[in-house]
């Protein structure tokens, strides 16, 4: 007789493992975690090629909430090679006395890294984000720096009122031409659709904050900053921050340790298992069918929860219960963007790069973005004395890129370095190694406009609870799909049948990247 209640968690990323982890430390009901790939972490895994690791995506391990960086601590310590590390939240500073053990051999840690990014625009590299520095206005000449400030000026005075596309809500922050000089290119490379078609939201969301008047107000803070590292930074945002945490190797290290621990806790874990089947009855998830992907033997599993992070498009065919037409209609309308990343190890790099991503605004490459893996943690490469970046391609499963075979994809990256001037030659390549990932990017187009359809309907299956990323159509960070599992796992330990509270994380929430 089952006497231990049971929650079926439906993918081992960030939410489905913080789900699962909840589950363990303050309930007593039992997490069955079902993941489809060999890998934990979703696109926060790490993939070990030759000894040196790929981080799919670039992750920096940063949130505003404090019980995100508490629950990261908790699983790897922070080392670093300074005696004190300040953490700062909600002007509450809390200074943390950190053992130094670099002479140890503890690898189960989160470093204190850097932050560093830039654009490589027109052959020369800018801050990310733009800053007002003489180099910058060197860069884009006086003239047009000029330019820049009028068109922005405008943008204050005269700004589009509800503004609906991405493109209206780049214009009201930024101005016209700064839009069109660094943002639009790049922007409609990484999502494959014009701006114009892109929700506002998208910004949103993404963007928050962050304007030519943040930009002004931190580079004056930064002349009257102190030495010590701030890793909350709740008065800044995102993409001004200069420390971030990091596992020693890679964001699959924090989800890998926690898959461990759960599974020594009593969690049942499940890889190379896809879901087929959700079988509902009475508005009530009563089980989940899966089918191993290497034996194709299926299974059946009773659940009393259902905590789903498989994307929206997938969860509803997979309803066993009716569903409405509509519901169907807007879910087989959401569109993603899928990615590749592409290895590369460099015996020599024509510049001394400190960057952690470099956002490629040419258009006549076909990349996005460059990673350099040595500088988010030197233990990603097996030699430091070469060079471990990452090319990232985003593309739709339809598009001729993403049919590329691994050789295809390793000749058209080595020839893009060459053409951005990063290397000389092929010769400069030693190894390589090709990622492709499906469904990566959530996209706010397609039928996205009309998701609260696809909302009202999952809300009243009263057992099964959408978070994460792909779960919830939601471009979140790691940091918010895992807020979204631990809400879950609170309504349900609380009975609360109301599932608004999940909803709004990222939207109304204190730890916005908005201030």
């Amino acid at each position: 007789m089952k006497t231990q209640k049971t929650a079926v968690i439906i993918g081992g990323g960030p939410a489905g493992l913080t789900a699962a982890y909840e589950f363990t430390k303050r309930t007593d009901i039992n997490p069955i975690v079902i993941e489809m790939s060999e890998f934990w972490g979703g696109i926060s895994r790490t993939e070990n090629h030759n000894g040196n690791r790929i981080d799919i995506g670039g992750h920096r391990f940063f949130s505003k909430s404090d019980v995100v960086m508490n629950w990261w601590q908790e699983i790897l310590p922070i080392h670093s090679e300074e005696q004190k590390v300040e953490l700062t939240y909600q002007n509450k500073k809390q200074e943390l006395q950190i053992e130094n053990n670099s002479t140890s051999n503890n690898d189960n840690v989160l470093l204190v890294r850097k932050r560093k990014s830039r654009i490589f625009f027109n052959n020369k590299f800018f801050d990310y984000p733009i800053s007002l520095s003489l180099q910058t206005i060197l860069n884009l000449g006086f003239f047009n720096t000029f330019l820049i400030g009028l068109s922005y000026t405008k943008s204050v005075l005269f700004p589009i009122k509800n503004p609906k596309t991405l493109e209206q809500f780049f214009i009201n922050r930024f101005g016209n031409r700064l839009y069109k000089t660094f943002f639009k290119d790049y922007t409609e490379k990484v999502w494959g659709v014009p701006c114009s078609e892109i929700s506002a939201e998208w910004g949103a969301q993404r963007i928050k904050g962050l304007s030519i008047t943040k930009t002004l107000t931190n580079a004056i803070s930064t002349l009257f900053k102190t030495n010590k590292k701030d890793l909350s930074q709740k008065n800044k945002e995102t993409s001004l921050i200069e420390y971030f945490l990091y596992p020693k190797f890679g964001p699959g290290q924090m989800w890998e340790t926690v898959a461990e621990k759960i599974k020594n806790d009593g969690a049942i874990l499940k890889q190379n298992n896809r879901v087929t089947a959700i079988n509902i009855v009475n508005n009530k998830v009563l089980s989940v069918v899966i089918e191993n992907i290497l034996t194709k033997n299926k299974e059946t599993i009773e659940c009393d929860y259902c905590i789903s992070t498989m994307p929206i498009k997938e969860l509803i065919k997979s309803l066993s219960s009716d569903v409405p037409k509509k519901a169907k209609e807007v879910a087989n309308g959401l569109m993603y963007r899928d990615f590749i990343t592409v290895g590369l190890l460099l015996n020599h790099i024509n510049f001394k790069l400190e960057d952690n991503w470099i956002y490629i605004q040419e258009s006549y490459v076909k990349v996005g973005r460059l990673q350099i893996f040595n500088n988010w943690s030197p233990h990603m490469v097996s030699d430091t004395s070469k060079t471990w970046v990452g090319l990232e391609y985003f593309c739709n499963d339809i598009d001729k890129i993403w049919n590329f075979s691994e050789e295809e994809m390793i000749k058209l990256a080595t020839n893009e370095m060459i053409k951005l001037g990063f290397i000389n030659s092929f010769e400069n390549v030693l190894d390589s190694k090709v990622i492709k990932v499906p469904k990566t990017y959530p996209a706010y187009f397609g039928s996205y406009s009309e998701f609260n359809e696809i909302q009202n309907f999952t809300d009243t299956i009263e057992n099964l609870f959408l978070v994460g990323r792909n779960g919830m159509h939601k471009y979140n960070n790691q940091d918010h799909s895992m807020l979204t599992a631990m809400q879950a796992v609170q309504n349900i330990k609380n009975n609360i049948t109301d599932k608004s509270n999940i909803w709004s994380i990222n939207t109304e929430e204190e730890y916005h990247e908005e201030k």
